[in-house]
């Protein structure tokens, strides 16, 4: 269980409720990074007293070494800032809440530090599956999954005796805000339709992923790494209420589930306090309140990152790190009014088709795949 924990990206959605978390387990935190918002994390700085913080934005890190002055916290400003908060010595697990590509830079120096890693930053695993797993296991460091379906994935494989036992991995869907939509009907949806996901609270990004289904997509490939399974593997199915979190198939065609209300202080807490359970402030699950669970296959055709995932997993090498970084630009270039929600699968596609791979990659090889695949998506918008 987690004594000492370092929280990188405290103020999103996986940070504050993971600061939730470490009041109600007792878990002391020492570190603290987010992007710029200097205001919050000093409040959270004040209240769980951090031996250092970072702000990826240089010129709000200086705002809150003002800010900070009359403590004894170290405040530090980059991306070098992030990853020493990643490394603090006393730590000895590091939670990975930073959304997008920042994100993988700062979970191979915490493996490099032989920390123990909750990760919540699907990308890194996306992006450079196999250099995090590599170092993972060089340090001998289990990675535990923070999401809400590899967590569940996770904690129904507790009972396997040895992996020839798995079938499948079946990861569940909410279908996002626009489930049962046509293409015609999405041609001219707004970014304030898209961010109306109907069951999790969630940070700008990952809510528009979740609605044109990319974030299931990046899920897969995630599945594919952190349980060393292959793409056929795994099944998608759309689960409206979010109640089964995911489920596993064994050999024998047993199903096996995790199911809890939707609250991301559930997965967040195992994944600090495994292999032990404590009590949750999370409100208990009522089936009887649900009456009905519904399950329907994905509409694939409208919503088509699935597949492109789907398909970059398999070509394997640099294909996904392509994929997500295509992606994490039209995600942006539709937040801010520039394509249409539809363009997002399209500039996806085009990168994907348009990219160069190589099998084995460095750090520096990620990093380039991801700026040429941002590039490209925006030197093709019109």
């Amino acid at each position: 269980m987690t004594e000492k924990l370092s929280i990188l990206g405290s103020t999103g959605s996986i940070g504050t409720q993971a600061l939730d978390v470490c009041e109600n387990a007792g878990i002391a935190v020492t570190a603290l990074t987010a992007n710029s918002n200097a205001k919050l994390i000093e409040a959270q700085a004040r209240k769980f007293k951090p031996k250092m913080v970072a702000l990826a934005d240089e010129v709000a890190a200086k705002e809150l070494k003002i800010r900070l002055g009359d403590t004894d916290i170290k405040v530090l400003g980059g991306q070098k800032g992030v990853c020493e908060c990643a490394a603090e010595e006393t730590a000895d697990t590091v939670l990975n809440g930073i959304v997008g590509m920042a994100g993988l830079e700062p979970t191979l120096t915490a493996l490099g530090a032989k920390k123990g890693l909750a990760l919540a930053n699907k990308e890194t695993l996306v992006a450079g599956g196999s250099l995090v797993t590599r170092t993972a296991k060089e340090n001998n460091i289990r990675i535990l999954p923070v999401d809400s379906e590899h967590s569940a994935i996770f904690q129904c494989l507790q009972g396997m005796n040895k992996k020839q036992e798995l079938k499948s991995i079946i990861l569940t869907a909410s279908g996002g805000p626009f489930f049962g939509k046509t293409r015609a009907e999405l041609e001219n949806v707004t970014v304030a339709e898209a961010l109306r996901h109907p069951n999790w609270s969630m940070g700008a990004k990952i809510t528009v992923d979740s609605a044109t289904m990319m974030n299931k997509g990046l899920e897969l490939i995630e599945a594919v790494w952190l349980f060393d399974v292959s793409p056929s593997e795994i099944q998608i199915v759309v689960h409206r209420e979010s109640v089964v979190h995911s489920l596993i198939e064994y050999v024998d065609n047993s199903v096996i589930a995790q199911l809890g209300v939707p609250d991301m202080r559930i997965p967040i807490q195992y994944a600090l306090t495994y292999p032990e359970r404590i009590p949750s402030p999370v409100k208990r699950l009522s089936l009887s309140d649900y009456k009905s669970l519904t399950f329907s296959k994905p509409d694939y055709e409208t919503f088509r990152c699935i597949n492109l995932c789907r398909s970059a997993i398999e070509k394997g090498g640099l294909f996904p790190a392509i994929a997500n970084g295509a992606n994490e630009k039209a995600n942006e270039l539709f937040r801010k009014g520039k394509v249409g929600f539809l363009q997002i699968a399209d500039l996806v596609e085009a990168a994907i088709s348009n990219g160069v791979s190589k099998d084995n990659y460095t750090l520096s090889d990620v990093l380039e795949a991801d700026r040429a695949a941002r590039e490209f998506v925006e030197s093709h918008v019109r």
